[in-house]
């Protein structure tokens, strides 16, 4: 029986397509690696939004503030709704890089594989990824945001410590009712702002390092997690500043502390510089970098055992094998 269930196993792997083996090793590597890192990604965001009430606190406070009036699911609100746009935001994030990696080098001949066909192929990867999981980021946001028994939620004649919403639904259509498609959208331009670099850089750092290191170690799974990480660092530390515009714009309407509304990413920019100063755009930086190392030694971690458990082969491999196939048998495969 588990002869026969393995052999049925194996049959269901080789026939996956390439893109979809992608599709299922980056949504699994990306859902564990948000989970593994959500205490840090909320208290970043407090810290994003509301700079007075939690970073006069510090790290240690802000955890014990949590810790005290929410429990240790504290740590977790909004995980929810991250793990559920993680997993789709990674599984289209490394299947889109992939695929445009290839439809790059097949479709412009001579062009060459080194890190510069990894920043075009991550930032179109990124924004793709974006624009189908943005709203999941949005509600994660808005629910992250909301701190039990905060003196800030008092909107519209809520009684303070009143949660303004239920959960993932409760904040999908309460979000839609108030603002059409076009709320569940609100900040998703500093996002792509954002995001293409920051994905384009984050490829071409770790592409470029991978190029330095020595054939035999290419392999290593340290010397992987090393370079994605270092990667996954400096393209944060040079895209951050739209990431705390963007989560500034995504609760400027929970927020008290907001007189007038926010009209877009330049408008936001300048307002924060104004009224906290330009330290505010870099505000959670640090805790950042906390959440990032483990993020990206987890996520990078796991997206290698999935590949390998669902046999796929390696990148250049894979464009060899994929090209090759397109170009002798099914010329138009790869733009189907």
């Amino acid at each position: 029986m588990a002869k026969q269930r393995d052999e049925y196993w194996d049959g269901v792997i080789e026939g996956m397509p390439l893109f979809a083996k992608e599709l299922i090793a980056g949504g699994v590597a990306g859902g564990f690696a948000k989970s593994a890192v959500a205490p840090f990604e909320r208290i970043k965001i407090l810290f994003q939004t509301r700079q007075a009430e939690f970073r006069s606190l510090g790290l240690l406070g802000s955890f014990t503030k949590i810790a005290k009036t929410e429990g240790p699911l504290g740590f977790f609100r909004g995980n929810g709704a991250s793990v559920a746009r993680i997993v789709p935001y990674a599984a289209l994030h490394y299947m889109a890089y992939e695929e445009y990696r290839r439809w790059i080098i097949d479709g412009i001949p001579g062009v060459g594989k080194g890190p510069t066909l990894d920043l075009i192929a991550g930032s179109f990867a990124g924004g793709t990824a974006v624009l189908f999981t943005y709203p999941l980021d949005l509600v994660r946001t808005k629910l992250a945001y909301q701190v039990v028994g905060s003196q800030k939620l008092n909107i519209q004649g809520l009684v303070t410590g009143e949660q303004v919403y239920k959960g993932i639904k409760d904040c999908f259509s309460k979000t839609h009712k108030e603002a059409g498609i076009k709320g569940l959208y609100r900040g998703v331009a500093p996002s792509l702002y954002g995001i293409f670099p920051y994905a384009g850089l984050k490829f071409y750092f770790y592409e470029k390092m991978k190029s330095h290191v020595p054939k035999e170690r290419k392999k290593d799974i340290t010397i992987k997690l090393a370079c994605g990480s270092v990667a996954g660092l400096l393209g944060q530390t040079f895209t951050y500043p739209l990431d705390v515009v963007r989560r500034q714009m995504q609760v400027q309407r929970l927020s008290a502390s907001n007189s007038h509304e926010m009209k877009g990413t330049v408008d936001t920019l300048v307002m924060i510089v104004r009224t906290h100063g330009w330290k505010q755009l870099f505000s959670g930086l640090s805790l950042n970098y906390l959440k990032v190392v483990p993020s990206v030694a987890i996520g990078f971690t796991l997206y290698d055992l999935m590949k390998a458990y669902l046999r796929v082969p390696s990148r250049d491999d894979a464009v060899v094998e994929v090209v090759a196939s397109s170009r002798n048998s099914q010329p138009s495969s790869l733009h189907s």
